[in-house]
Parts: structure tokens; C-alpha cells; sequence
């Protein structure tokens, strides 16, 4: 019995001791310079397993979330380990990858390290990817699970631009990986795993999670989410992280009728509340309780421009309702497989000055008169990144003609038939550099003369003095017929969806344009908005919504 004990001894010391652990480090370059700050990655391998992690994650200095992945031998099963914050581990396994790549071998040789290697060479995603392997370790492994099947990988370089090479290899008799792969690990899928992975790298902010945008007398307010004007506009309270200087912030929000067959002008917005009287206030006791603009043209336009105790609703996104995605999909044209949904996401990232730290309530309107209206989802989310596009640390809102509350009875915006068209006055407590209008325009009047259909010029005024001028125009409309099942056809053998609109397309985000205003001093300024504006034919008439916020650094 003692004699058995003693042999199963020595065959498991000669096991350990034939398991040869290797420490490998690989630094990345870029078309032969060194990839500056970056943290070498660090592979332990040995027969049975080969671990792929870097030395910020054996330190403990790496930022979440991060990840190590185990190649397990022979099987060279891929086991993935997400750490996506404290105490927060998944894992997804692929026993498939490995065995599935394919390389066209080569005699070339070269030495790394000492090491004499061969080249192999696959293409991934229309990328040439060259492999250089050795057998001279006696086992296989590397920096990726790419290449683990023809030796140990040394070298991977992809396009002839972008490398990642071994600096040092040593023989370790412990890893201590155990030290790090520690605590509670949650399986789950590949897809799971990625999609899990994918969100833990930025902040989302859940807004609206299909939530009904329609024109009915039943449409209440509950203790999460205001409605208003019959339930063509919902708001709801969010309190803003702290958005730290080269983050980014994107709007994105989900569309699908529920009911509504026609293109619709929609918006996201909050309502900033620096001022004694807000854009709520408006909503809550109705728009007539707002400062009024008044150009002489006979019309009074109520909540829509600055002044010294009111800021107007700040427009995130300017987005327009497809002809009924979704509800009207069973609508069949010979060739066109329809879209299920209106996906709008744009870049806010300049308006962090207004969000930053700050509790707003968040709305979203879609102008309709149908009982079951539109479906929305809306989210923000804030990623980290080193771009630096938007430098602004000031955001002053100066007016937005849309009218939101156009359900509770605020009128179009036909102001521009006069020639003062929109003027609006503010004070700069401080000089401002590097200014620039942030103006979103579009044209409305959905006739064969009206301004929706007519190019017409949008002219910005600073202090009385032309600033920009241009022609608002989308000729991209027809690139979304997909997405508009209910689009009329003509008999010129067009949709009307097909046809270009004063900058917007059934379907689409009107882009903001950025203005630049150079630096402006402390003290009183005015901008004006002049648009030659259509005159009205029987019961039609045009409009311009447009929206103005300043930008620029103090």
C-alpha cells in the first residue's frame, strides 16, 4: 500500500515538474514606433494552460473593466474572463474558435529572442494577419488565441502596420494566478458575455423603455414620468454624473409607430433651470404663462426666446417619424423587406455644460393627433475617450421656435413672414471665446409650395452684421425607404418618402450646424434669424423651427 503511495508521489512530482510554466511579455507598435503608454501584455503558459493578461491586471492597477483569457490544453478550449467592476466577474468558454482557423504555412524563418520562427499568414475580416510561431518552447501558446494551434506565438502582425512582438521570456515556477482569478464568476454565453462586457465600458442613463408618445384625454402623469398636451410630450427627472473633460455623450432614441402612419416632427430636449421661469413652468400652466416674442407680424409666439428670468427648452436632437415603421410593415412592395425600427443617436457631447452634475428633466415630443401614436426608447449614455472636439465650458440657450407644446395650443412658427423674423437679446457676464451657434433649422409647409419642398436661405445676424449664411437641404431622403412602410407612391414612380425637404428626411436626425461667432465681449449682444418664408395658399401655411445655443469658452 505504502509502495503505491509513493509511486502515485513520483508520478505526480514528475508531472509538475514536466509542466514547464513560461513568463512571456509582448509591447505593441505601430508602423515600427513603439505604441507610447501602453501596458505590455503578459502570457504564462506552460502544456496544460496558457494565460493572456497584462502586468497592470497582476499589479491590480488595471481600470475596469478588464479581461484575462485561459486557453486550456489540448483541447485549446478558450475560457474568457470579464471583470466588469469589484466582485462583478463573468465568463463565456468557445471550444470551437481554435480549431476553426486556417493559415497558409510558410518556410520563411526569422529569429525572436533567440528563437528560430516560422511564418504563417490568414486573413480575418479583410485584414492579412502574419503569424511567426516557435517550436523550440515545446508548447504552444501566445499573446491571443490566434495561432495556438502551431506552436508558441512570438510575433502577430496585422496589414504590415500594426505589431505586437515578444520582449522577454523566463521560466517561472509559480504564476500566481490564483492571486487574481479569485471570487465569485457569473457564466454566460459568448453573446451575453460581449453585450455584457460592451455596456460596462461606458455609463447609460435609462430614460424612456418603450414608452407610449400619443394624442389622447387618457394620457396621465404617474410619479415616474410627466405627460402633457394630451401625451405628445413626456419628461422625466435625471440626475447627470459628473462628465469629466475629453467624454463623450450620445443621444440615442428608438422609434416605432403605434398607430401614427405619417412622418412627424419630433424632438429631445431638457429644460434647463438657471432662471426664475422655465420651459416647465410653460407645461404645467400652460404656454400662454411664457414670456412672449412678438416681431410685429400680428402673431404672439409665447416661451420660445431668452430672456433675462426664462431660458427656452434645450434641443439634444432634432428627429423626424418615419411613415409608419413597424405598425404599417404589412404593407407589401415587391423587394422591399422593411425596417422594424427608426434608430436616431447623435453626438451631444458639446452640451455637457448644461448636463454635468445637474438634475433636468429630460423630454422627448412627437408632434401626432393618433390615439395610439408612437412606441419610444430613449437612453444617454457618457464614454470615456480622448477626443477632444467640443472644448466649450459654456452653453447659453437663445431660442427654440419648435413648438412643443403645439397639442396644448402653442403656435407654428410662422414668424419669419416679417422681415425681423427671430431676434433675441442676451447679456455675456464674461467675454467669451471661440463662440459658435449651435442651430438646428428645418422647413415645413407639406404642400408643392411650401417651405418643406422649397430651398430657402437661413440668415444668422450678429449684432445687426451678417454672420452666415446658407441653404438648408436634405437630397439623401430616398436612402431610407426601408424605413417607410406607409410612404405614398406617386405616379412618377417615386415615394414620398423619396423626396428632398428643407434639412430632414422622413426617418432621419437633422444634424446641428455650428456657427462660428469669433470671441465676443461682456455685455448685451442680439442675434437675429431671417428666412424668406412662403406665404400661405387656402388653409396651408410654411414654418421654420429653428433652435440657437451658444457655445464657447469663458
Amino acid at each position: 500500500m505504502h509502495q503505491r503511495i509513493l509511486i502515485s508521489f513520483f508520478i505526480l512530482l514528475f508531472y509538475l515538474s514536466s509542466a514547464q510554466t513560461y513568463e512571456v511579455q509582448y509591447t505593441s507598435s505601430y508602423n515600427g514606433k513603439e505604441v507610447t503608454g501602453q501596458t505590455p501584455t503578459l502570457v504564462w503558459a506552460n502544456e496544460r494552460e496558457n494565460y493572456i493578461l497584462t502586468n497592470k491586471i497582476r499589479e491590480r492597477k488595471a481600470e475596469y473593466p478588464f479581461e484575462i483569457t485561459k486557453v486550456e490544453k489540448p483541447a485549446n478550449t478558450v475560457i474568457s474572463f470579464a471583470f466588469l467592476k469589484p466582485n462583478e466577474i463573468i465568463s463565456a468558454s468557445d471550444t470551437e474558435s481554435v480549431g476553426k482557423q486556417t493559415f497558409e504555412l510558410t518556410d520563411e524563418t526569422k529569429k525572436i529572442l533567440g528563437y528560430t520562427c516560422k511564418k504563417a499568414v490568414t486573413k480575418i475580416n479583410s485584414n492579412t494577419i502574419e503569424v511567426w510561431y516557435t517550436k523550440d518552447l515545446k508548447i504552444k501558446g501566445g499573446p491571443s488565441a490566434l495561432g495556438q494551434n502551431l506552436g508558441f506565438v512570438l510575433e502577430i502582425e496585422r496589414n504590415k502596420n500594426s505589431m505586437i512582438t515578444a520582449t522577454s521570456i523566463r521560466k517561472v515556477k509559480k504564476t500566481g494566478i490564483e492571486n487574481v482569478l479569485k471570487g465569485s464568476i457569473s457564466p454566460t454565453d459568448q453573446l451575453g458575455y460581449k453585450d455584457l462586457l460592451w455596456k460596462s465600458r461606458f455609463t447609460t442613463l435609462n430614460i424612456f423603455d418603450h414608452e407610449t408618445v400619443n394624442f389622447s384625454d387618457q394620457s396621465k402623469s404617474d410619479g415616474n414620468i410627466k405627460r402633457f398636451a394630451n401625451g405628445t410630450i413626456i419628461l422625466k427627472k435625471i440626475k447627470f454624473p459628473k462628465i469629466s473633460e475629453g467624454e463623450l455623450i450620445f443621444t440615442e432614441l428608438r422609434q416605432q409607430s403605434n398607430g401614427d402612419a405619417y412622418d412627424r416632427t419630433g424632438t429631445v430636449f431638457i429644460v434647463p433651470e438657471n432662471t426664475s421661469q422655465s420651459f416647465f413652468d410653460g407645461l404645467e400652466k400652460g404656454a400662454k404663462t411664457l414670456p412672449v416674442y412678438d416681431n410685429g407680424n400680428g402673431k404672439q409666439y409665447y416661451g420660445i426666446t431668452a430672456t433675462e428670468n426664462y431660458s427656452p427648452a434645450i434641443e439634444m436632437m432634432r428627429f423626424f417619424t418615419a411613415f409608419g415603421i413597424n405598425k404599417f410593415n404589412h404593407i407589401q412592395l415587391k423587394d422591399k423587406n422593411w425596417q422594424s425600427v427608426s434608430p436616431y443617436r447623435q453626438d451631444i457631447t458639446e452640451l455637457k455644460p448644461s448636463l454635468s452634475e445637474k438634475e433636468l428633466w429630460v423630454g422627448v415630443f412627437i408632434g401626432n393627433y393618433d390615439k395610439g401614436g408612437h412606441q419610444v426608447s430613449l437612453e444617454i449614455t457618457i464614454h470615456k475617450s480622448d477626443q477632444t472636439v467640443s472644448r466649450n465650458n459654456t452653453v447659453i440657450p437663445l431660442f427654440n421656435s419648435l413648438n412643443i407644446m403645439e397639442m396644448a395650443g402653442q403656435d407654428y412658427s410662422t414668424m419669419f413672414n416679417n422681415d425681423n423674423g427671430l431676434s433675441v437679446e442676451f447679456t455675456l457676464k464674461k467675454d467669451l471665446k471661440s463662440a459658435q451657434l449651435r442651430y438646428i433649422t428645418t422647413g415645413h409647409g407639406g404642400w408643392e409650395n411650401g417651405d418643406e419642398f422649397i430651398p430657402k436661405t437661413n440668415s444668422v445676424f450678429l449684432d445687426g452684421k451678417m454672420a452666415y449664411s446658407f441653404v438648408p437641404w436634405r437630397t439623401d431622403c430616398g436612402s431610407y425607404r426601408l424605413y417607410n412602410p406607409a410612404s405614398g407612391n406617386f405616379p412618377d414612380g417615386l415615394s414620398s418618402s423619396d423626396l428632398s425637404r428643407s434639412n430632414w428626411c422622413p426617418g432621419t436626425v437633422t444634424n446641428p450646424n455650428f456657427i462660428p461667432l469669433g470671441d465676443l465681449k461682456a455685455g448685451k449682444h442680439r442675434i437675429q434669424i431671417k428666412i424668406p418664408q412662403g406665404l400661405p395658399e387656402g388653409t396651408s401655411f410654411s414654418s421654420w423651427n429653428v433652435s440657437g445655443v451658444l457655445l464657447g469658452s469663458e
